[in-house]
């Protein structure tokens, strides 16, 4: 891949990880379903991309130089890498797809199409239809491209046609599948040891021609279809609105934005395909995907398990930590020491055990907490909640411009206004991305603070699946300067100075510059100097300058990135002294924990932040210390663990290989089976 002299472009770079989710599917050693589940995670991505960063390129193609400027590359050019990249990916995804199709049927699995019916089995699929499917399809016919309509994002269409279309008199029709209504996967009965799975778009195909029955029309074929629209919030100006009104006006806005994608299934006759081309007025700039016979693989990611517990990642049971027990008070425990939970592998409960015994305990004042995304069914908002019902002042800092959570997030502001929480919806101007709540308890003839920060949402879904920690702390250092930025999101004109945590966007790249710089002035003098730093983005291009910058100083510096990774390592002269992995495994690595030697006496650092400019600059971020020596061996061991692992550890170079790391030893090092063992052993049983 052809990079931009010295850095990989962030869209390129991001494709190349969506490459490695992919590679997860193709993996003959995960489990079977969920291969299949991998490639819905896998097409999920694709759809946010396209909606979001392909939709930022093709706004700004008109932007002449200054394009260039802010994307790193001429936007035509870059779309024609994307949309190169993006068609050798979806080739491979049918191959995959196809290599897992042929994997089930040795299971006895079969995922059957409306051409392979037994006629026992058109019995069913004839009856399901006529009482589940039917009432909720409607059919749109098309004579000619001006009855073309309107289509919705996220939904996929069947193209109808007819035999006998030789002229406009002769209609086309849409049907969308009624995927929000319906699952996608029919399980048929099981018969003679086989089980059989139909798709919902086979279902109908199965049951079309009586659709079309009443019009004397005879149905020939259907083929699939997908649009996919711009997702960006487009927050007016009008003073007399508040933001709650215009996220919520924005968010309509949105399901209307324009197309930046549109996938058909590469069978369809080309005489259908022009005319679907002209009815929706597509350009050279569109992206035209030719695909397979299905779409919207990320309703995969849903897939039934019919065939046993082989075929997929078994739980694994979290890990209690030993220094608290669900029965005992978690505020006791803090009083002596800092708790460093880790998720997945340790469980979230212990966080909401922590807000339900504040929500009680007659002696707590109050509690604040900032959200981001939240749970679906969030017993988060019910501690919340509890606590008002129990008399404690409850503050809320919620964020309506998280990313397709705008509308979940105005929902929930609004159910805690209503039962009394004081709902604050961010800072003007900035996306209040931490993860803090701050727990005010008065003990004595004083108040005492006690706190939790972490990586992660406060998201009990999200916690099963992506690898994050969190703080459990009554330190005054921390919690003081908690307190502190809490005051700043109730009064945004009270401006603080932090000694101990980094706060976006006030001192995180200053901090970050200023600890590598420390580095490179050790490393100049013949002393240890070294880095160690896991995130998901590495984008700034002034931090990677300041690596390159290190590692030509002699620097040694391990990066762990799971996602877009901008930097190139091990290029002579600039950065030799980088090297760079990406793990892509069972969890989500959502981490970021930053080390830096500072002669020997490390420190150690985890954030909400990746090293991304918006990250830096226009949000409100934190970065904490990790002062507690066990805690900082618990952290080491894990990145070391990591650092080592040779079987989902990916390398990343120049070319964007993404080749698996191996080592010549016969010591497999699978990372998080390895940390989950750590944690086990350290913790005791599960």
């Amino acid at each position: 891949m052809k990079v931009e002299k010295d850095i990989i472009n962030r869209e390129i770079s991001w494709l190349s990880f969506n490459e490695r989710v992919l590679q997860e599917a193709g993996d003959k050693n995960v489990p079977l379903v969920q291969r299949i589940r991998f490639l819905g995670i896998f097409s999920n991505n694709l759809d946010e991309f396209f909606r979001v960063r392909v939709a930022t390129i093709k706004r700004v193609l008109n932007f002449g130089k200054s394009a260039k400027e802010l994307l790193g590359a001429k936007p035509k050019k870059l779309l024609s890498q994307i949309h190169e990249i993006v068609i050798r990916h979806q080739e491979q995804s049918l191959e995959i797809y196809n290599q897992i199709l042929e994997g089930l049927k040795k299971e006895n699995i079969c995922i059957l199409n409306e051409n392979q019916l037994s006629k026992e089995q058109g019995v069913f699929v004839k009856d399901y239809f006529h009482q589940k499917i039917r009432p909720t399809l409607v059919p749109i016919m098309l004579y000619n491209t001006s009855d073309f309509p309107y289509l919705r994002e996220k939904s996929i269409y069947l193209a109808v046609k007819f035999v006998g279309r030789k002229s406009a008199k002769n209609p086309y029709s849409l049907i969308e599948i009624p995927t929000s209504i319906h699952s996608r996967f029919l399980v048929l009965p099981e018969k003679d040891g086989k089980k059989y799975i139909m798709l919902l778009d086979d279902v109908i195909r199965f049951s079309m021609q009586e659709i079309f029955e009443v019009l004397k029309l005879k149905f020939d074929k259907a083929f699939t279809i997908k649009i996919t629209r711009d997702a960006e919030l487009h927050i007016d100006n009008d003073l007399s609105r508040s933001l709650v009104e215009k996220i919520s006006r924005s968010i309509k806005q949105r399901k209307k934005g324009d197309t930046v994608r549109f996938v058909y299934d590469q069978t369809m006759p080309r005489q259908m395909l022009d005319f679907i081309i002209k009815s929706m007025k597509f350009t050279n700039n569109d992206n035209l995907i030719p695909g397979g016979r299905y779409h919207n693989f990320k309703d995969f990611m849903s897939f039934p398990n019919v065939g046993g517990k082989h075929l997929e990642y078994q739980p694994s049971l979290p890990i209690q930590n030993k220094y608290l027990n669900p029965t005992a008070s978690i505020i006791n425990v803090l009083k002596k020491r800092d708790v460093l939970l880790h998720y997945p592998y340790q469980n979230f409960s212990s966080f909401i055990d922590l807000l339900r015994e504040a929500a009680i305990d007659p002696n707590v004042v109050s509690i604040k907490i900032t959200a981001y995304r939240l749970a679906k069914k969030s017993n988060v908002i019910n501690a919340l909640v509890s606590a008002v019902k129990n008399g404690k002042e409850v503050t809320a800092v919620m964020e309506l411009r998280a990313r397709f959570d705008e509308e979940a997030n105005i929902q929930w502001g609004n159910l805690l206004q209503e039962e009394g929480v004081k709902v604050i919806y961010g800072v003007p101007g900035l996306k209040v991305h931490s993860k803090m709540m701050l727990i005010k308890r008065k003990e004595g003839n004083k108040i005492v603070n006690y706190a939790s920060l972490g990586t992660g949402n406060y998201n009990e879904e999200t916690a099963t699946v992506y690898s994050d920690h969190s703080l459990f702390t009554s330190r005054k250092e921390i919690t003081s300067e908690v307190s502190k930025l809490f005051d700043f999101f109730e009064n945004n004109f009270h401006t603080h100075k932090y000694k101990h945590l980094v706060v976006s966007p006030h001192s995180m790249r200053k901090k970050m510059i200023s600890l590598i710089n420390n580095e490179i002035k050790n490393a100049k003098e013949g002393k240890p100097a070294y880095l160690i730093l896991k995130m998901n983005n590495l984008v700034d291009m002034e931090l990677i300058k300041k690596l390159y910058h290190a590692s030509k100083a002699g620097v040694k510096i391990n990066l762990i990135v799971r996602g877009i990774c901008s930097l190139i390592p091990g290029i002579k002269g600039m950065s030799e002294n980088i090297e760079a992995v990406s793990i892509v495994d069972r969890y989500l690595e959502h981490s970021r924990i930053f080390v830096f030697c500072n002669d020997g006496n490390e420190l150690y650092y985890f954030s909400s932040a990746d090293w991304m400019t918006r990250n830096l600059d226009y949000r409100v971020e934190v970065t904490c210390p990790v002062y507690d020596k066990d805690l900082q061996q618990e952290l080491r061991t894990m990145l070391n663990i990591q650092l080592r692992g040779n079987v989902k550890a990916r390398i990343i170079d120049e070319f964007q290989t993404n080749r698996y790391k191996r080592s010549n030893s016969r010591n497999k090092i699978r990372s998080q089976v390895a940390f989950y063992n750590y944690l086990k052993e350290k913790h005791g049983k599960s």
